[in-house]
């Protein structure tokens, strides 16, 4: 499903905001596109399928998806994975037959991805029919989002002014980037980043939720293609999804929190009358166990306060 959208105006009064919803496809998040054109590059690649395993490091969905994908071709895969990513995704990936490795090693930024490449690279010099799928640098994966979550934008919504994007691995950023610069180059292209991060050379910290954000610049991303970079504190992620679920019935995934939190803090600068599509990832049955679970955000913001009410509402405070 590529062309489910709804609208939250509420986040910039005076705008049309549409949100799309990625999470309706049958791997629950925007990374079954991304995952169908890796696998179709490495079937062209002129490996020997099924024998040929496929690795990859991945923070959660695109692990789900590969798995998917996998499962269904009859191949062997094997996803590299690390401690922020949900119990319920690696969970996901070993029932559709996936071998999961977790690499629990800091790489010199302080995340996790370098150490997971390390390991890749590792398992490429020991076993030569392994093959690396390579989402950071192999070009499939934002020609997919060109051609699909590019083009439905366009042709769902028409005229847009400002787009808004999480930036991972930046696959579904520089697909959508290359789309419109080609069709509607006056539409803004708006990244938003995890404060933490290093995609854009910004200074590393510890982060916690996966998806957004990397330790390591994703080979992919060309920064002339973007207008605007915004960088969002992982707090303001869990407070929009928390608010949005108990407001607005909308229970949605992390990377989903932090690029409507940049819809929100840049609401005053969007010209009355705007269209802004915000491209939601996943869904949040995911993040029960972290971003909607109060004791695991006050263990890591106890800045954000959660009193209980009664047994069905709470009010949040910032302390």
């Amino acid at each position: 499903m590529d062309d489910l959208f709804i609208r939250a105006d509420h986040l910039a009064p005076g705008s049309s905001v549409f949100l799309k919803l990625e999470g309706l496809n049958p791997a629950g998040s925007v990374k079954l596109k991304t995952a169908v054109a890796l696998v179709a590059q490495a079937e062209e690649s002129g490996r020997d399928f099924p024998r040929t395993r496929l690795i990859e490091s991945t923070s959660g969905n695109l692990g789900v998806a590969l798995a998917m994908v996998c499962a269904a071709k009859g191949y062997l895969l094997t996803c590299v994975t690390d401690p922020n990513a949900n119990a319920q995704s690696v969970r996901l990936m070993r029932a559709l037959g996936a071998e999961v490795v977790l690499i629990d090693l800091r790489d010199d930024n302080g995340g996790f991805l370098q150490s997971r490449i390390d390991y890749i690279g590792d398992r490429l010099r020991r076993e030569p029919d392994t093959y690396w799928l390579n989402q950071y640098a192999n070009p499939a994966g934002p020609q997919a989002h060109r051609e699909r979550t590019g083009r439905s934008i366009f042709e769902e919504v028409g005229h847009v002014d400002q787009v808004f994007i999480g930036a991972g691995t930046t696959g579904t950023l520089m697909g959508c980037a290359e789309f419109f610069r080609e069709h509607s180059p006056a539409t803004r292209i708006i990244a938003v980043d995890s404060v933490g991060s290093v995609s854009f050379g910004g200074p590393p910290s510890r982060r916690h939720i996966p998806g957004l954000g990397t330790s390591r610049r994703p080979e992919i991303l060309d920064e002339a293609m973007i207008d605007e970079i915004i960088h969002i504190p992982e707090s303001d992620a869990v407070e929009m999804c928390r608010a949005l679920a108990e407001e607005r019935g909308l229970l949605l995934g992390g990377s989903t929190g932090t690029v409507l939190a940049a819809v929100s803090e840049k609401a005053k600068n969007i010209p009355e009358g705007s269209v802004v599509v915000a491209i939601s990832p996943d869904f949040g049955e995911r993040y029960l166990e972290t971003i909607y679970n109060d004791a695991w955000v006050a263990e890591r913001w106890p800045e954000i306060e959660y009193r209980k009410v009664s047994e069905n509402s709470r009010v949040r405070t910032r302390a």
